[in-house]
C-alpha cells in the first residue's frame, strides 16, 4: 500500500478536489512523493460518515471494541520496522527512534482497550428516602483529532485510541509534513475490523478542516497537539459552538540539577540523549538546564563533549544521531533564536550553525553566559540546542523555571527523596521528571497546565476526557 489516500467511510480515495500535496523528505530536500490534499468538503464527509456510524460503534459495546483495538494492536506490532522507515523518511526522525515510536503504540491501544472495560459507574446515596441516583459514562460522541508532525504516530494513537475505546467515533487530520504515517496507523486499523467510518483520516488545508470540525454540531470534542497560537484559535472557535476541547500546546521544560546527584557524568550524559532526541522536536524535551553552581563545570564539560561527538545526518542511517528538522521554516526559527541568544550576550560552546548542504540540519548547540532572560528561555525552542544556566539557590531556580507560559513538563536529578518531593511539588507543570528523562507511558496521564493546554491523553484520566457522566435520579421508590 502506497498510503497516499484518505480514509472516509471505510474507503480510500483522493481529495474531493482533486488535490494533492508533494511530500518533502527533511534530509535530502528531494519529493517523497504526492499524497491526498483536501479541503473542508472532506471534512464534511468524514464528519457525516462518523456520525452515521457513532450509534452502531457505541452500542457494540467496550468488550467487543476492545478485541478490535487489541487486533490492530498486534498488527502494528508486526509492521514497526516497516513503518518506522517510512516515518523517518518523511519526518527526518532517526530511524531507531522512528521504530520505536511505532513499537510503542500498541500499548496504548491495549490499554485504553482494557480500561474501558472497568469504566462503570457510581450510585450515590440519596438525602431523601425513597429516591436513588445513579451516575453512569457514555461516549462523548464524534471527535476530532489534529496532530502535529513531530510523532506522527504518537500523537495520533493516544487520542484515537482512546477515543474509539469510549465509543467514540473519529475524524482525525494529521499533519500535512507526515500524513503517512497516519494513514498507515489507519490503515491497521482498517484491517483490524474498525468498522467503516468510525475511524476517518483526511488531509488538507488545516483551517478550512478545523472549521468544518467546530462549524458541525454533531462534532462534539476536539482533541488538539500543537502551537499555542493556534490552539487559541480553537478556543476563540470553539466558544462559538461550545465545542469541547483537549488542548496539548507544547512546552518548555526547566531542569534542575541539584548538587547531591549521584553521579554527575550520568545525568550530563543522558542530558544530551533526552535534549537532541527527534532533534529536539519533543513536547516534553529538556529545554532549560538549571545546574547547581558547584557542579556546574563538569557537567557542561560532559554535556560539550557528548554533543560535540554526536553525528548529524541522513536519519535512515543508523550510525547517525541526529536528523534534520522538520522544514526550512522551523530549522531558520532555530538559528534565530540562538542568534538572539548571542546577541544578548549568550556563549556558543558547542555548535551554533545550520549544516551545509540539502536537508534542514541544525548542529547540536550548547549555549552558556548571559542567557537568563533571553527569548531562547521564554519560548519553546522545538530544536537542538541546549542551554546552561548556573544558580546557587534552590527557591531562584525554581522561580525562574516557573517563570514562563507554558508548563507541561519539568525535571529535577537528586538523590535527596525530601527535596525530590519539595521540588516536584513547587514545580508549575502538569508533568514532572523525576530523575527520569521520559515522562510519557500509555498507562499515566499527559498534558499541561498554563499555555500548555487543556485536559489529559492517555491513562484513566485521558480515557474519561471522552466520556460524559449522565445523572439518574428515581423517586418513588418506597
Amino acid at each position: 500500500m502506497q498510503y497516499d489516500s484518505m480514509l472516509i467511510n471505510g474507503q480510500w480515495c483522493a481529495a474531493n478536489n482533486g488535490g494533492e500535496w508533494d511530500l518533502i523528505n527533511p534530509a535530502t530536500e528531494e519529493p517523497i512523493g504526492e499524497v491526498a490534499f483536501g479541503d473542508r468538503t472532506d471534512a464534511d464527509a468524514a464528519i457525516e460518515a462518523a456520525s452515521a456510524s457513532l450509534e452502531a460503534w457505541t452500542a457494540l459495546g467496550p468488550y467487543k471494541r476492545a478485541r478490535i483495538l487489541n487486533n490492530a494492536a498486534d498488527i502494528l506490532s508486526s509492521r514497526a520496522t516497516d513503518l518506522g522507515a517510512l516515518t523517518s523518511e518523511e519526518s527526518g526522525k532517526p530511524l531507531d527512534q522512528a521504530i520505536a515510536e511505532w513499537r510503542s503504540a500498541p500499548s496504548y491501544l491495549r490499554f485504553a482497550a482494557e480500561e474501558a472495560k472497568r469504566i462503570g459507574g457510581r450510585i450515590i446515596p440519596a438525602s431523601t428516602p425513597g429516591k436513588r441516583i445513579e451516575v453512569t459514562y457514555h461516549a462523548v460522541g464524534v471527535v476530532g483529532v489534529i496532530a502535529a508532525w513531530n510523532f506522527p504516530v504518537y500523537n495520533v494513537n493516544r487520542a484515537v485510541s482512546s477515543a474509539l475505546a469510549a465509543g467514540c467515533t473519529v475524524v482525525a487530520r494529521p499533519s500535512e509534513y507526515t500524513p503517512r504515517s497516519a494513514f498507515a496507523y489507519a490503515a491497521a486499523l482498517d484491517e483490524a475490523g474498525v468498522p467503516a467510518g468510525v475511524l476517518n483520516m483526511i488531509n488538507g488545508d488545516p483551517e478550512s478542516m478545523a472549521q468544518a470540525m467546530l462549524d458541525d454540531p454533531r462534532l462534539r470534542k476536539i482533541q488538539f497537539t500543537g502551537s499555542s497560537r493556534v490552539g487559541k484559535i480553537l478556543m476563540d472557535g470553539a466558544s462559538k459552538t461550545v465545542t469541547q476541547l483537549s488542548l496539548e500546546l507544547g512546552g518548555n521544560a526547566p531542569v534542575i540539577v541539584m548538587p547531591d546527584v549521584a553521579d554527575i557524568d550520568a545525568v550530563a550524559a543522558t542530558a544530551v540523549t533526552a535534549k537532541y532526541r527527534n532533534g529536539g522536536q519533543v513536547c516534553v524535551s529538556p529545554q532549560r538546564f538549571f545546574v547547581h553552581e558547584s557542579i556546574i563545570e563538569h557537567f557542561s564539560e560532559v554535556v560539550k563533549a557528548g554533543s560535540s561527538a554526536l553525528s548529524v545526518g541522513d536519519p535512515m542511517d543508523t550510525t547517525n544521531d541526529v536528523g534534520p528538522l522538520i522544514n526550512a521554516t522551523q530549522r531558520d526559527r532555530v538559528e534565530a533564536l540562538v542568534g538572539s541568544a548571542v546577541d544578548a550576550g549568550a556563549h556558543v560552546d558547542v555548535g551554533g550553525r545550520r549544516v551545509d548542504g540539502p536537508g534542514f540540519f541544525y548542529e547540536p548547540t550548547v549555549l552558556s553566559g548571559a542567557i537568563a532572560d533571553t527569548v531562547v528561555m521564554k519560548e519553546e525552542i522545538f530544536g537542538p540546542v541546549l542551554p546552561i544556566i548556573p544558580f546557587s539557590d534552590v527557591d531562584s531556580a525554581i522561580a525562574h523555571a516557573n517563570n514562563v507560559e507554558h508548563g507541561l513538563t519539568g525535571f529535577v536529578w537528586t538523590s535527596n527523596l525530601g527535596t525530590a518531593i519539595s521540588v516536584a511539588d513547587r514545580l508549575e507543570y502538569g508533568m514532572v521528571g523525576i530523575n527520569d528523562w521520559y515522562p510519557a507511558a500509555a498507562q499515566a496521564p499527559f498534558g499541561g497546565v498554563k499555555q500548555s493546554g487543556l485536559g489529559r491523553e492517555s491513562g484513566t484520566e485521558g480515557l474519561m476526557e471522552y466520556l460524559e457522566p449522565k445523572t439518574r435520579f428515581y423517586g418513588g421508590l418506597l
